[in-house]
């Protein structure tokens, strides 16, 4: 079993160290990184001769919130996931968040087997969406436009060839697999995912997924 290492940044430090100990407890789990802010956390990334794999974020902290340090890692590490951990449930912050290029959105009131499935998920499958976002995403299919739109709102056109493909991603396949149930090659699939990505505005595979939900052209079931 290949170890997920795994990074934790909130100020609440009670909530922080039982994190760490629960993780710690987990087989295949490695702590890697204990923050109390944004700031702290990068500076601690800076002496790391191996980065983590995952990166649970609180929303509010103090000097850096989730938000900031969402996107400097994304600017700065891109290979790390980030998965935030917060109160807050409302759908426009969620997907505000995905589109920054979160993988995931939990509540901290989830219960220590989502929290692993979610990292599970995150570090296999590049996303995680959980049931209560679902449901919030499904709740305005009714008001959605037949036209396809962007995350800025914007109309888009996405192939049939592409629409094939972002379903695939959605269900979890591969590129390799991807490639082989569609007799096409893995370089093939890389370039319909990066036209897809620039088409949507979306930084990974869990915007995509968020994208494919909103415009009914996915639909997730638990």
């Amino acid at each position: 079993m290949n170890t997920i290492r795994i990074a934790i940044a909130d100020d609440q430090l009670l909530f922080r160290q039982s994190m760490a100990v629960l993780i710690e407890s987990q087989p295949g789990f490695q702590l890697a990184i204990e923050a109390g802010n944004g700031i702290d956390f990068l500076d601690q990334l800076q002496n790391m001769p191996l980065l983590p794999h995952i990166a649970l974020i609180d929303m509010e902290m103090p000097g850096m919130d989730g938000m900031q340090l969402n996107d400097e890692l994304h600017k700065r590490y891109p290979s790390i996931k980030v998965i935030v951990l917060s109160v807050h449930s409302k759908e426009r912050l969620v997907a505000r968040m995905i589109q920054a290029g979160a993988c995931g959105y939990l509540f901290k009131n989830c219960d220590k087997k989502e929290l692993i499935d979610a990292i599970q998920s995150v570090h296999n499958s590049g996303f995680y969406i959980t049931p209560v976002i679902l449901r919030a995403l499904q709740s305005g299919k009714a008001n959605t436009p037949r036209s396809i739109k962007n995350f800025n709102s914007i109309p888009i056109d996405i192939s049939k060839r592409e629409t094939e493909i972002l379903r695939l991603i959605c269900s979890e396949l591969s590129a390799a697999e991807i490639a082989a149930r569609l007799f096409i090659s893995v370089r093939t699939v890389d370039g319909h995912r990066n036209s897809l990505l620039q088409k949507t505005g979306c930084h990974n595979t869990a915007g995509l997924v968020l994208f494919a939900v909103k415009n009914n052209i996915f639909e997730l079931s638990f």
